[in-house]
């Protein structure tokens, strides 16, 4: 910013420090002692303070903090503004520069754009953006934020349907304990964001317009990042249980005999399944909210028929409305007479093609339009009959032109509360147009059924967007690449808040053939929504197709991932409180150990399901060849066979028995590599030492109650624990104290004792299970009673082989303590 007009000040504020320098304002506060918001003023003031994605509650919060000469400090950070150039440099408390201007350039603009510049460490990882294809770490790239209709997208497809930008900073050096920050541009103008590219030491973002308005999440771990972010734009809402069962769609069913075949063929076959999705041809014309009864002639009673078999039905509802004059289509009718739509340059209504043909557009940015979209589901059969809303073609997509979308000059007006109402052109609100469209049906979702939670799929968001709609990765491809993209871009969106994300699995587009559909469904048991879908002239890829070995090998998984539904609930209700992903990077749970171990930062093929389960497919899954394994610090289990993993490398040091040699060369603190060879009926999965997973008997959709104990998987190892969160799975009940949240520990005492205690019951909620199993793994026989509270236990059997006590015993929702003497 050299050469602007004298006089610059670095002057003490509530919570932080301002400085000015001509006609350039710059104002950093510490909205927490971890988290600094910076906002860019370039006409001698700043910008409206609004947002769409950070929470007004964040937004204008701030902390005491200590004024210092050129800046300030609070308990996490220092903060420091150089006067005459207006540098900017964050180091945490200990004096570590976490992240500072680039000293020769730190801001650049032309007209509206601008563009910020900032140091990046050659040991420095990027990660984030959301929705991106290729590696993880996003060093040496650059991407653009603009939501795009993306069909068939490969690799180097950039943009895609999602903008949120927000990434994080990761340094994975052992000393340094993998240390990271956060950034988030809070801008919905088209953006762009450079790491190490032009020049490796720099990264950049900027934006084509709009206000300069930016936050910095000090960590010092990707988890306290995560969380920042999380209080920064909010938590996603805890979904529906019956949502992380197996769910069934294809483009399209294109009869309701046909719909019913498939589930009742998924019936006959027993593959647990929970929905079946409606896709555009079941609209009539593929308007929006209008049935089509000549193919679909009595859908209220196929819906009924199909929750009779323990499905629900989610019905597509794209935003665009078709120009259907004097014939009683009330969307448009209303819509036109209330002046709900986007209008063109010249103040007429926008008309632009899509499916149904020339449709206009609800104007989302208004909060009387999304009333009003709201209203619209419940017109005939939707809201009665099925239980979730997909938004689809909501970036907005327009067929026939040249960008995919609607003129960038088309107006939007801004009629909503915590914003200046103006109008708007199409370059600000583009971004935010299909998050603001899944807004409006959430809400209208939530006004007919106060009472129960709404579900909503969206393909377009921004930032925020989690807080109101789930995402899946838009239209992949049936191919082999697709299934190895899919883990990196699902495991981003989880660092962009969306810890709710699936992938169609066998991909979309094309026709995947049997191997590959196969190893699909195994990987997508895996994914937080696990959605079957294909595009229409594609062979049908229901998990029944193609004969045996793959019907059992697929339904083996789909019945795995129902079999530990109380472990993945209880994943998503910590996800709804912090905004953690169910399906996280290695880094994020073992970030001391990225850097001093070569943790796979770049492929991001190996990810962690939870804190528990580490999910490791071969790097190139359409390859044979045997691959390695490296499993983190801390001791591990083969997860099909509960055999306790031990590194052929690490055998000198334990004498080939698990018992340490000497101190100071203890195995478990050091990582597991292991040769895996592909096997179609198996993906290795591995449980970190020092969990308890919770399993339910099998049952064929989530409206089962399953019959029979609770089981408790118990891996011991350091700080030895888990949770089990259950409640109706349906309203929000949970809010009032109607939940079931317990929390178990176990640990082995010097003598050889195996201690577990387990937790009370919290919360009004009553379990389905009046009987616990435990399966004690790496256990030795017992060598006298086990004793629950001081009583024998008689139900107890144990396997030399496999190394594994299991005891059956009465559920106490006042606890207990076992005691196992080996």
């Amino acid at each position: 910013m050299a050469g602007l007009d004298p006089g610059p000040v670095v002057a003490p504020i509530a919570g932080g420090a301002e400085w000015r320098r001509g006609r350039f304002v710059m104002r950093v506060v510490a909205l927490r002692d971890d988290v600094l918001r910076v906002r860019i003023g370039r006409s001698r003031a700043l910008p409206e303070d609004a947002s769409w994605a950070v929470l007004p509650e964040a937004r204008r919060q701030h902390v005491d903090v200590q004024h210092e000469p050129g800046g300030f400090a609070t308990e996490a950070v220092r903060v420091r503004i150089d006067a005459y150039t207006g540098t900017l440099a964050v180091a945490d408390a200990a004096g570590r520069v976490i992240l500072e201007d680039a000293a020769d350039a730190p801001f650049s603009e032309n007209g509206h754009a601008f563009t910020l510049t900032k140091t990046l460490p050659a040991e420095t990882s990027i990660f984030g953006l959301g929705e991106k294809a290729g590696g993880l770490d996003r060093r040496g790239r650059s991407f653009v934020m603009w939501n795009t209709d993306a069909y068939r997208y490969q690799e180097s497809s950039e943009p895609l349907y999602k903008d949120i930008p927000f990434f994080i900073g990761f340094e994975p050096n052992a000393s340094r304990r993998g240390r990271a920050y956060g950034l988030f541009l809070d801008n919905t103008f088209r953006s762009r964001f450079e790491f190490g590219v032009r020049h490796p030491g720099q990264l950049s973002f900027g934006a084509d317009g709009g206000a300069i308005d930016y936050y910095i999440m000090a960590g010092p771990t990707p988890a306290d990042v995560q969380r920042a972010y999380a209080w920064l734009t909010g938590p996603p809402p805890l979904p529906p249980l019956w949502s992380f069962g197996y769910q069934q769609c294809r483009f399209s069913y294109m009869s309701q005999p046909e719909a019913l075949l498939v589930a009742h063929r998924l019936r006959a076959a027993r593959m647990p399944c929970d929905v079946i999705w409606f896709d555009i041809d079941v609209l009539e014309g593929h308007r929006p909210f209008v049935i089509n009864k000549q193919a679909y002639p009595d859908f209220p009673g196929m819906v009924e028929e199909l929750g009779q078999l323990g499905y629900r039905a989610i019905i597509i509802t794209d935003l665009h409305i078709p120009r259907l004059e004097g014939v009683g289509y009330a969307p448009w009718e209303t819509g036109a007479a209330h002046n709900h739509f986007v209008h063109d340059a010249n103040g007429r209504v926008y008309i632009g093609k899509v499916w149904p043909g020339d449709c206009a557009f609800p104007d989302f940015t208004r909060k009387a339009t999304r009333e009003w979209w709201g209203t619209l589901l419940g017109r005939e059969v939707l809201v009665d009959h099925v239980a979730g809303i997909w938004n689809d073609m909501n970036e907005p997509s327009v067929f026939g032109t040249p960008t995919r979308t609607m003129p960038l000059d088309a107006v939007h007006r801004i009629e909503e509360p915590g914003f200046a109402t103006r109008t708007a052109s199409h370059r600000e609100i583009h971004n935010v147009f299909g998050m603001q469209n899944a807004r409006a049906t959430y809400d209208g979702m939530l006004a007919l059924r106060p009472d129960r939670r709404p579900y909503v799929m969206s393909r377009a968001t921004y930032a925020g967007g989690q807080r109101t709609s789930v995402v899946w990765t838009g239209d992949n491809s049936g191919t082999w690449n697709h299934l190895r993209m899919s883990t990196p871009m699902l495991l981003g969106l989880g660092l962009g808040g969306f810890a709710f994300a699936g992938c169609d699995l066998g991909g979309f587009a094309g026709s995947a053939p049997p191997e590959l559909l196969t190893r699909w469904f195994q990987l997508g048991m895996f994914n937080p929504i696990a959605r079957g879908h294909a595009d229409k002239g594609s062979r049908h890829r229901e998990p029944y197709v193609d004969g045996e070995p793959h019907s059992s090998i697929r339904r083996a998984a789909i019945e795995e991932r129902y079999r530990l539904l109380p472990y993945i609930y209880t994943l998503a209700e910590e996800a709804s409180r912090t905004g953690l992903p169910m399906m996280r990077p290695l880094f994020m749970e073992f970030p001391d150990a990225a850097g001093g171990y070569a943790l796979d930062l770049e492929g991001g093929n190996q990810f962690m399901w939870g804190s528990a389960l580490l999910v490791a497919p071969a790097p190139f899954p359409e390859e044979v060849d045997r691959y390695q394994v490296i499993l983190p610090p801390g001791g591990w289990y083969d997860y099909w066979t509960g055999a306790r993993i031990i590194d052929p490398a690490l055998a000198t040091l334990t004498g080939g028995s698990g018992t340490t040699a000497q101190a100071g060369d203890d195995p478990e603190q050091m990582p597991h590599r292991v040769d895996r060879v592909p096997q179609l009926d198996r993906l290795p999965v591995f449980v970190r030492a020092g969990h308890i997973i919770a399993r339910q008997p099998l049952v064929q959709s989530t409206s089962e109650t399953p019959q029979g104990p609770l089981e408790l998987l118990i891996y011991p190892g350091p700080d030895c624990h888990g949770s089990i969160y259950l409640d109706d799975g349906l309203s929000f009940a949970f809010r009032d104290g109607a939940y079931l949240r317990v929390h178990h520990r176990c640990h082995r005492e010097p003598d050889g004792a195996t201690i577990v205690s387990l937790g009370r019951h919290e919360g009004t909620f009553g379990p389905w299970w009046t009987r616990l199993e435990l399966a004690i793994h790496d256990a030795a026989a017992p060598t006298g009673p086990v004793r629950l509270d001081g009583a024998v236990v008689t139900d107890m059997r144990y396997d030399a082989q496999a190394r594994v006590l299991r005891l059956g015993i009465p559920d106490q929702p006042s606890g207990g303590r076992l005691v196992v003497r080996s």
